[in-house]
């Protein structure tokens, strides 16, 4: 994608980068084994932290974060609405996965590759890799796409960034959940740089979960998985739907979990969890009223006694609170952190599945920013789905629940089942590996895949 690109060259982009079982082959060139590298097809696949809306606690874009320049829409689009693809708990995916292992058994065995050095600043600029390039770090970069499959043509030891480079950088950043920019920055760089045998326990530690998960599949189903902050509608093993999210801070990890939908409330009341009020309310509380600020009333929450009493916001001593002192809720509104949706189920864990009033981090790279619970984008489009088999309720009436802001639970008459994985490492039927940051670092191999 070219800075200032139309909208029907982003669609162009695209499809060249998702490819086609019929167009475009990976194969694993492995120094001197590389004919037995097996082949496949390259393809693509707020309790949150609703009080993030008021700066509670930190911001940012997250670790590998930089400057760069793009083409912002490109990124925003890519992230917001990311391709279908293939339902990461299909059975295929663990014959694949497999496969995968024995592909990356054999690059350790052959060395793995060089590590490419980090982008550096000349003169207040970023001095990045792309189409245009003569850099002897494109040597490097060549001989690392060659090895895992992105880049299949080409003279490995040229130092100039060509087309067909730039097309296997797209793959290779799409396939490990990064926006296919075609443009070597800093996430890539790490990225590129998580060596072949952390790369090998990561696909060994998620065959395990794969071969766990799979079974337990219903015929329909919501997918989480947390590494990729993705959300997945499945239904008789086929990709309905998949949902950019907003998953749990390092710090507020989202649980794993096997749960069942069970109920939709629209335009609901915002009950405070126990962790936003330990961890950001209270002590925002005691921030705002050491100078002469109330919180409640800035931010229109109730609170209540253990009486069921509603306090009027001066008589609370925020120096005195302690996190069972009060409950607290927000009602519906434009302000209310759940937007005008929050989907139930059961958990042990207090966390449940939102929209919010705000999706411009639907559009980062990096979503790793709520409390635990899960935001969902476009998520009016996934209730038409759970609502499927109730009749009357279609997109159009949802869309006037939205607009007219009326309160509303709805029971599902069959609930649907949910999980919440964490899968980081995993190939596909078409035989593209894919990866995605080891964001709570479980898979055994320390920060060095958790940080881009």
């Amino acid at each position: 994608m070219t800075i200032g690109a139309t909208a029907m060259g982003r669609a162009k982009q695209r499809f060249e980068i998702m490819g086609t079982a019929a167009a475009t082959i990976i194969r694993c060139a492995i120094a001197a084994v590389v004919l037995l590298a097996a082949p496949g097809i390259v393809s693509l696949a707020r309790a949150d932290d609703p009080m993030n809306l008021f700066q509670f606690g930190p911001v940012g874009r997250g670790p590998g974060g930089g400057s760069e320049s793009y083409d912002r829409d490109f990124v925003r689009e890519w992230e917001s609405n990311p391709p279908k693809g293939y339902a990461t708990l299909s059975r295929a995916n663990i014959d694949a996965t497999k496969a995968a292992v024995a592909r990356y058994s054999a690059m350790v065995q052959a060395g793995g590759w060089a590590a490419l050095p980090e982008p550096q600043k000349r003169d207040g600029q970023w001095d990045l890799l792309q189409a245009g390039s003569r850099d002897p770090a494109v040597r490097l970069l060549r001989a690392r796409l060659t090895m895992s499959g992105e880049l299949k043509d080409g003279d490995a030891t040229a130092d100039y960034f060509d087309y067909e480079l730039e097309k296997a950088v797209k793959r290779f950043q799409a396939s490990n959940g990064l926006t296919p920019t075609g443009i070597v920055d800093k996430r890539t760089v790490v990225a590129l740089n998580v060596p072949a045998d952390a790369r090998l326990k990561q696909l060994k530690a998620n065959v395990t979960r794969l071969q766990q998960l799979v079974p337990a599949t219903a015929k329909k189903y919501v997918m989480v998985n947390i590494p990729s902050a993705h959300i997945e509608a499945v239904e008789n093993g086929q990709i309905v739907a998949r949902y950019a999210g907003v998953v749990g801070k390092i710090d507020r990890p989202t649980p794993l979990l096997l749960s069942s939908i069970t109920d939709l409330n629209f335009n609901p009341i915002w009950r405070l969890p126990p962790t936003v009020i330990s961890e950001d309310l209270i002590p925002r509380g005691r921030e705002m009223q050491s100078k002469g600020q109330d919180v409640l009333a800035k931010f229109h929450i109730d609170a209540y006694d253990g009486a069921g009493r509603k306090m009027t916001t001066s008589a609370v001593n925020w120096q005195k609170v302690s996190p069972g002192t009060y409950t607290y809720s927000q009602q519906p509104g434009k302000e209310n952190p759940l937007g005008f949706l929050k989907i139930n189920f059961d958990s042990a864990h207090s966390v449940y599945m939102h929209d919010t009033p705000s999706d411009r981090i639907f559009g980062r790279n990096f979503r790793s920013a709520s409390s635990g619970c899960i935001r969902v984008h476009n998520i009016e489009h996934l209730a038409v789905w759970l609502l499927g088999d109730q009749g009357g309720w279609n997109s159009d009436r949802i869309a006037k629940m939205k607009a007219n802001g009326e309160r509303l639970d709805v029971r599902l008459k069959k609930p649907v089942q949910l999980h919440f994985v964490y899968i980081t490492a995993w190939a596909t039927e078409d035989g593209v590996v894919q990866f995605r940051r080891d964001l709570y670092q479980r898979d055994g191999v320390g920060a060095v895949a958790a940080t881009y």
